[in-house]
């Protein structure tokens, strides 16, 4: 049997993190996600490292997804995970310098693979290339893939499927799962995690934020019985 993928929460709204994360985090963290997140922006420095400090304290881990690709960009926001304490950093391009940082302070690091550009973020490129890029990023110690899966400009079946079947590491499909239909795909995948934020403030799976966290977790483990 396939394991249920895990639902990593994301207080953002179009690749931005919500002014109010702080507080809607208070207010859903008694749901049954353990994994929570947000992005490197708009936030303060100082707003960011209390979001993560509470949301280590109520037991959950923490994932800061960082949607640049030049390498300062992406050194910057590493700089910032190691400095709010987050568990897991997600996103930039992948870069020796961004890797080793993660690496020496104990966080793992999750890159893009493949042509990423604007915000939000839209992926381009080869399939046959983003593998070879994804065994590359692993073999330097990165913990596996951030996959804009649903944010590719062609099939984007065809390319989850083929991270899940040939990547021997954690993959997380990132961005656009908002829909039943494609939480029905990511169940039949079954890829190590999957991002919703959007969605959720978009009411896609109900009106109470809350409620919707559950209510999706409930229908991937349903759906592994």
């Amino acid at each position: 049997m396939k394991s249920t993928p895990n639902l990593i929460v994301m207080l953002t709204h179009n690749d931005s993190t919500v002014l109010n994360a702080f507080e809607i985090f208070d207010r859903c963290k008694d749901s049954k996600a353990k994994y929570w997140g947000f992005k490197e922006k708009p936030l303060s420095h100082e707003k960011m490292k209390e979001l993560c400090s509470y949301m280590k304290s109520c037991g959950k881990t923490t994932v800061l997804e960082v949607v640049e690709y030049t390498e300062a960009e992406s050194l910057e926001g590493a700089r910032l995970a190691c400095d709010c304490g987050f568990d897991i950093l997600m996103g930039t391009k992948y870069f020796d310098s961004v890797n080793e940082l993660c690496r020496d302070k104990g966080i793992s690091y999750m890159p893009f693979v493949g042509e990423v550009s604007e915000r939000p973020s839209v992926l381009d490129g080869e399939i046959s290339d983003m593998l070879i890029e994804a065994e590359n990023c692993l073999k330097k110690g990165a913990l596996g893939i951030d996959l804009l899966g649903y944010r590719y400009k062609g099939d984007a079946y065809a390319l989850i499927e083929e991270f899940i079947k040939k990547v021997k590491a954690p993959v997380c499909v990132a961005g656009s799962v908002d829909s039943f239909s494609r939480l029905d795909e990511i169940k039949a995948l079954s890829p190590w995690a999957f991002t919703i934020g959007s969605a959720f403030f978009e009411k896609k799976f109900g009106d109470d934020f809350s409620a919707q966290i559950d209510r999706v977790i409930d229908y991937m483990e349903a759906q592994n019985a």
